[in-house]
Order: structure tokens, then C-alpha cells, then sequence
């Protein structure tokens, strides 16, 4: 679907600003981030909404969990905007892949799919070998793919759960900096997923909350340390973000009051994350640099 077919079709926030996500849970997947296909109501990815301008006419983008949710929001995003993009997903959520890589070569652009497992390091350099091999080089890196899962008490999370989330959410993005510096010039852009956690903490979430502190904290530094290669560095924080994580990670009562705590009352959905990705990883965002950019529905962050 090119640019002039996608029909007209209101923002996310105002399509059905009072609806509410009823209790559910994805018990059947092995682990996170569950199914797009089993949401319910289904999630806004841009697919009816998003329009590009070309601002990312040429660029080659990894976006890592780009499967679902705010990554797949923005891999149609990019793509619409004019770059070919590698998705990095779980092997099991081939299926929302194959969707996520459908929508970005009907924008006439180039999608390479890439399943694997971020908290593996050597899948890492090998995300980006892939992407200099198939695309042609690198200009965007977007170190979205996230663990998370709720507990009620510190000794609920196994040493093993505790050592995944970080590899997963933090170290994966360490991983992928090092093995992308080589193939990213002046202009290039690095985007990591933070998360309104990063400055308030949900207790029941504690090792995701460590690691998109982290992210936040990795992202400013870099931003630092590779501003005089021309290379700009940014986090994005959402709030709640309706994706099947939360289904698949969060108990039925909290899935359905999920998002109904922020100034605006509802969960936002993650084609309202979409053009801040592009705007970070476009000219439009040249002197952007070291910043976490909140789309959090109203709740502060420092």
C-alpha cells in the first residue's frame, strides 16, 4: 500500500478514547512478548494511519522486537518513510513477523527477517552482519526487544529470570552499539527503549525497571562519547503501551485497568510512539542528541 492509498483515519486517541482492554492473559506462550494476533482489542501499529514524507528515504534500519508492538510500529514506519529494515524477533513469534514484513514491502521497501534471541551476544553481531550484508551498510540501530514479568516479591525472581532481563534489555544493547560502530557514520542514528519505569519504579516490575534505567543512562553516555563521530544517541520513555507484553506478562485485573492511572486515562497505542523513532532517526532530529523523550500519556519524567 503505497503512501496516496492509505485511507484517511483518525489518531489513535481518538478512536475509541474510553475503551477499555477486558481482563486477559496469554497463559499459552512460552515466554513474552505473546502473540499480536491474540490481543485483544487488537493493537494500532500505523498500518491504516501512518503517511511517510521520505525522510527516511535510503536509510537502513535493525530494529530489534520488531515482531509486535512499538517495534512493529516502527519498522512500518520507517519503511514508509523510505528505509529497508531488518526485524530482529523471537523465533516463535514468526507469524507477527511475517505481518511486520508484509506491511513494509507493501511500502515498496526492503524488509529482511532475522529470528534469534538478543540476550545471546553472538546473535547480536550477528544481527548486524546480517543487516551490512542484506541492506547494504547501516545508518539506524533501534534496540527495542524487551523482558519483563510481574511479581509480588524480590525472592519470586529466579537468578536465572533476574540474569535474562538484563541480557535481554540492557545488555543486548551494549552488544549491538559495539558491533554496529563500525558500519555507522556521521548522520547515523542510535535509538534505545527506555520506559517511564526508568524514573518510577513499579515495584512488581523490578528488573525491567533496572534495565530501562539503564537504557536511559547507556543511551546518554553514548550520546556523549559518539557525538564527535557525528553519531546521535537518544532513548524514547513510553508509558503504557497496549502490546501483547502486557497480556503476557501481567496479572487479568491488571491488564484491565492497564494504562487507566496516566493523566489521560487510557493506555497509548504504539502508533503514537512511531514518529518520534523517525524523528530521532531523521535529519529532523540532527542537533537531537542524549535525550529521553517521554510519550508517557502525562506522567513526568526528570
Amino acid at each position: 500500500m503505497t503512501d496516496q492509498q492509505q485511507p484517511d483515519q483518525q489518531q489513535p486517541d481518538q478512536q475509541q478514547p474510553d475503551q477499555q482492554q477486558p481482563d486477559q492473559q496469554q497463559p499459552d506462550q512460552q515466554r513474552p512478548p505473546g502473540s499480536d494476533r491474540e490481543l485483544t482489542p487488537t493493537a494500532d501499529h500505523g498500518e491504516q494511519s501512518y503517511r511517510g514524507s521520505g525522510k527516511l528515504t535510503g536509510k537502513r534500519a535493525v530494529i530489534t522486537g520488531g515482531d509486535s508492538g512499538i517495534g512493529k510500529a516502527v519498522a512500518i514506519a520507517f519503511a514508509r518513510e523510505g528505509a529497508d529494515v531488518l526485524v530482529s524477533y523471537l523465533p516463535e513469534e514468526e507469524d507477527d513477523a511475517q505481518d511486520t514484513k508484509r506491511w513494509i514491502e507493501e511500502a515498496g521497501r526492503k524488509a529482511v527477517l532475522f529470528p534469534g534471541d538478543v540476550s545471546d551476544p553472538a546473535y547480536c553481531r550477528s544481527v548486524v552482519a546480517t543487516a551490512v550484508d542484506e541492506l547494504g551498510g547501516l545508518d539506524v540501530l533501534v534496540n527495542n526487544a524487551a523482558y519483563q514479568m510481574t511479581h509480588e516479591t524480590i525472592e519470586e525472581i529466579s537468578d536465572e529470570e533476574w540474569d535474562h532481563t538484563l541480557a535481554t534489555n540492557l545488555s543486548a544493547y551494549f552488544h549491538l552499539v559495539k558491533a554496529a560502530l563500525p558500519h555507522l557514520g556521521p548522520g547515523s542514528s542510535i535509538i534505545g527503549s527506555s520506559s517511564v519505569n526508568s524514573d518510577n519504579p513499579k515495584p512488581d516490575l523490578a528488573p525491567y525497571d533496572v534495565t530501562k534505567a539503564g537504557v536511559a543512562n547507556l543511551s546518554a553516555a553514548l550520546a556523549q562519547l559518539l557525538g564527535p563521530r557525528g553519531i546521535r544517541v537518544n532513548s524514547v520513555a513510553p508509558g503504557p503501551i497496549w502490546t501483547p507484553l502486557i497480556p503476557s506478562t501481567m496479572p487479568p485485573e491488571e491488564v484491565e485497568q492497564f494504562g487507566t492511572q496516566t493523566p489521560l486515562g487510557r493506555a497509548g497505542q504504539p502508533a503514537e510512539l512511531a514518529p518520534v523513532y523517525v524523528l530521532l532517526a531523521s535529519d529532523d532530529g540532527s542537533y537531537v542528541s542524549g535525550a529521553r523523550v517521554a510519550v508517557t500519556g502525562g506522567t513526568p519524567i526528570l
